[in-house]
């Protein structure tokens, strides 16, 4: 596989049978996403084969496919194609009442026939089912009868989530499964996977689900452009792949140490033309001691954050006034009042569907409230970091995209921004739409950084990255002098965020922050 003309993977082999539950690891940026779209058939390998027996389900990072004017339920439903059945049978029930005779006896004559087929397909039965899934998943009867574009990003993650696990797949490949899911939900996923009879390979950053539920790890070596398999559940893995690297560093040591002592010799030798042969031998079998080394592991290099320097603002840059959103007749949040201080740290909770992120993309300006205002203080500069990416215009490249941030920035100075993303080379020539869910994490945090912000309004920021770079964010906000609104399912984020504040969705109360909340951080 090839990300541009940088090659992800060569030479690779390997098969997903039933029973294999495989965690697939590696840092941000390896290819991990690139190679499940492959396997997926929704991108073709540079070289090589893929062979696929029966159904696979594919959950993206960042599901946006399909038709979003249908219900949630609906949608789950398509997966055994029982959507199309139900509203026929719907239609059909509604011709039977008809006063027309013979549109009366047409519907009465369908009718048995399309709950036959219902019923072959699992009928009733299938969709409870559906049901008991998505209930399981945090998506209560409510949402299934929204059409999927009143949805948040993690509902319609969720959405999708539940139809894979309800199509009956003989191949599960899930890309960061516990994303947007509380804590319950993530429990109940785990048990559902450690029992799943068919194939499974999973990108995840959630220890506790690969430890739970993988029976083998694939590690893709971005460096070395190969998958190390190791047929070993989690804890195995990491026990083993210590072992591999110390003896592999200890093998290297002592080779190139008595390649050192031939070539030191080898050098004196050459000096006298009698020995020139010998010399030349020795120098050779020192060559030959390096050759067929395996290759010491690279350390994995990590994007350098720092969140900009915040421009100067007045006491209040942010306030919100009686704010309320709706959905139809769904009531998500009403008389939300916020007042973001110059650098005051706020969090905001809630369960799934709360409003959390709806209340972002209102502060900044993305969507509208059905009442209330936002009121910009003197001298504010919003920067927003969005869970799905919004931000990005996935038609634009890397570098495209970071001059629509930095306008100001010469192409020199914004090439130097990407690289310490790590971004270098034809990498800033990508599509933004085609970088892998930890990749856009790192364009949009490059986006934030070159905005001088001084209120940061972060969904989720932590998602999608592997443990480093999650740590680098950490670091970033424990140590940024701006105010920030936080929304995260990440405790270790909210603790270093250190907030004063805490905003409770739905009900708009606000409260300071004491450490008692942070066990409400997961479950949100």
């Amino acid at each position: 596989m090839r990300a541009g003309s940088r090659l992800l993977m060569s030479g690779t082999t390997f098969r997903i049978g039933p029973g294999d539950r495989i965690g697939l690891v590696g840092r941000n940026g390896a290819g991990k996403t690139t190679l499940t779209k492959t396997l997926a058939g929704w991108t073709q390998p540079a070289a090589g084969t893929v062979s696929r027996k029966g159904d696979v389900g594919y959950l993206p990072q960042d599901p946006r496919d399909g038709d979003l004017t249908v219900s949630a339920r609906d949608r789950i439903l398509s997966a055994r194609g029982l959507d199309e059945l139900a509203r026929l049978m719907h239609d059909t029930e509604g011709a039977m009442a008809s006063a027309d005779v013979e549109t009366h006896e047409r519907a009465m004559e369908r009718y048995p026939k399309l709950q036959a087929r219902f019923d072959a397909a699992g009928g009733y039965a299938a969709e409870s089912e559906a049901a008991a899934i998505a209930s399981a998943l945090g998506l209560p009867e409510r949402i299934m009868t929204q059409p999927l574009t009143t949805l948040s990003g993690g509902q319609r993650r969720r959405v999708e989530l539940t139809r894979i696990l309800f199509s009956g797949a003989q191949t599960l490949l899930l890309d960061e499964p516990t994303n947007h899911l509380d804590a319950d939900s993530i429990v109940w996923l785990r048990d559902n996977l450690k029992t799943y009879q068919g194939g499974l390979l999973v990108i995840s950053h959630d220890v506790d689900l690969l430890e739970q539920v993988v029976n083998k790890v694939y590690h893709l070596d971005a460096n070395r452009c190969v998958i190390d398999q190791y047929n070993v559940g989690w804890k195995s893995y990491l026990q083993q792949r210590e072992t591999d690297e110390k003896r592999r560093k200890r093998e290297r040591q002592n080779a190139e140490k008595k390649a050192a002592t031939l070539m030191a010799q080898a050098d004196k030798m050459r000096a006298k033309a009698t020995k020139a042969v010998a010399a030349q031998n020795m120098a050779k079998r020192a060559e030959k001691l390096l050759e067929g080394l395996e290759d010491v592991r690279v350390q994995d290099k990590v994007a350098k954050l720092r969140f900009p320097t915040p421009a100067p603002c007045g006491k209040t840059p942010l306030m919100a006034k009686e704010l309320s959103r709706s959905y139809g007749s769904l009531e998500v949040f009403t008389n939300v009042d916020l007042a973001i201080d110059k650098g005051s740290k706020v969090v905001i909770l809630g369960l799934n569907g709360a409003g959390k992120t709806t209340l972002l993309r209102i502060l900044a300006g993305i969507d509208t409230p059905d009442t209330g205002e936002v009121l910009p203080g003197h001298g504010l500069k919003l920067g927003y970091y969005a869970q799905e990416h919004e931000n990005l215009d996935v038609d634009r490249t890397v570098l495209e995209n970071m001059k629509s941030a930095a306008p100001d920035l010469d192409e020199t100075e914004t090439r130097k921004v990407l690289g310490s993303f790590m971004f270098s080379g034809d990498d800033v020539d990508k599509p933004a739409g085609v970088l892998s869910g930890g990749e856009k994490t790192r364009l949009s945090l490059a986006t934030l950084v070159v905005s001088a912000a001084n209120v940061l309004l972060l969904d989720e920021p932590t998602n999608n990255l592997d443990p480093a770079s999650r740590e680098e964010i950490l670091r970033a906000l424990r140590t940024y002098e701006g105010a920030v609104v936080l929304v995260s399912h990440d405790e270790g984020a909210v603790a270093a965020l250190e907030p004063q504040r805490v905003l409770l969705l739905p009900d708009g109360a606000e409260d300071m922050w004491s450490r008692d909340y942070l066990d409400l951080i997961a479950l949100a």
